[in-house]
């Protein structure tokens, strides 16, 4: 694997351009330091995607970061190796990046924005990929979302099931079209229609729903609800769905703002 040198000091192996091949970019922030490993069933779930495998490790604040990276890098650089091959042996184009920082949100962020990152992974482990649930609150951002599920698994058998909990003065038959709209943009995109269903109910707390819905998934996909990314992916909806659902989350981000 060819490497070249990053501004975190850290490597980047050479890939084809994502925008080229049409693969969705999703990011994999990874603790590698503190233990966290690549989790069963990411490799098989992220197989269609472009995937920037992110090793970070948080030092303290009176810690330079080439000190850290003198210090640690090599075992880092290891692990995540280690990881990309079997994301690589399943199928995805992967890229690394290892940084020290002092703090992992601006981190995460950062990376997002870089690699024009369409999702991020909260990652837990799953035993198979069979079935995702894919969590819709409203139109804003759904092209992102049909991207990325129709990118990961419109060559896949994977089952899809559309989920929507309404919002307050709408109807199940505004549910209903918003849905089928969205699952009419999947089959566009690849996706057979057999594999997709429709769910739409009144829910009291969505967060609660998506959970108890995800049960009977292998993952989850849910768009980023809060204007702030690091936010969002470090204790807002996504953790709470992550901390009652015991698969992966994929968080689909915003559109970034326009410079």
């Amino acid at each position: 694997m060819t490497e070249t040198p990053t501004e975190d000091g850290g490597a980047q192996p050479e890939t084809e351009d994502p925008t080229e091949s049409g693969r969705p970019s999703v990011l994999v922030p990874l603790a590698v330091l503190e233990g966290e490993s690549l989790p069963n069933g990411t490799p098989e779930l992220l197989a269609s995607a472009h995937v920037v495998l992110l090793g970070y490790h948080v030092i303290p604040e009176q810690t330079a970061a080439e000190q850290a990276r003198e210090q640690f890098g090599e075992t880092a650089m290891s692990k995540l190796g280690e990881f990309a091959d079997r994301l690589a042996a399943a199928g995805s184009d992967v890229e690394t990046r290892l940084v020290f920082t002092h703090d992992e949100g601006t981190t995460v962020d950062r990376l997002i924005y870089e690699h024009d990152c369409l999702a991020v992974l909260v990652p837990n482990s799953t035993e198979r990929v069979e079935s995702v649930l894919v969590a819709l609150r409203g139109t804003v951002g759904v092209g992102r979302n049909t991207r990325l599920v129709a990118g990961l698994f419109s060559e896949s058998d994977v089952e899809v099931t559309l989920y929507h909990a309404l919002n307050e003065g709408e109807s199940i038959a505004d549910g209903e079209s918003f849905l089928n709209g969205v699952r009419a943009d999947l089959v566009e995109r690849g996706m057979a229609p057999d594999r997709i269903e429709v769910v739409v109910e009144d829910a009291d707390a969505a967060v609660d729903a998506i959970a108890g819905h995800g049960e009977s998934h292998d993952a989850v996909v849910m768009g980023e609800t809060d204007p702030s990314v690091t936010t969002f992916v470090f204790g807002m909806p996504s953790e709470q769905v992550a901390e009652r659902f015991l698969g992966p989350v994929l968080v689909v981000q915003r559109e970034r703002p326009e410079e």
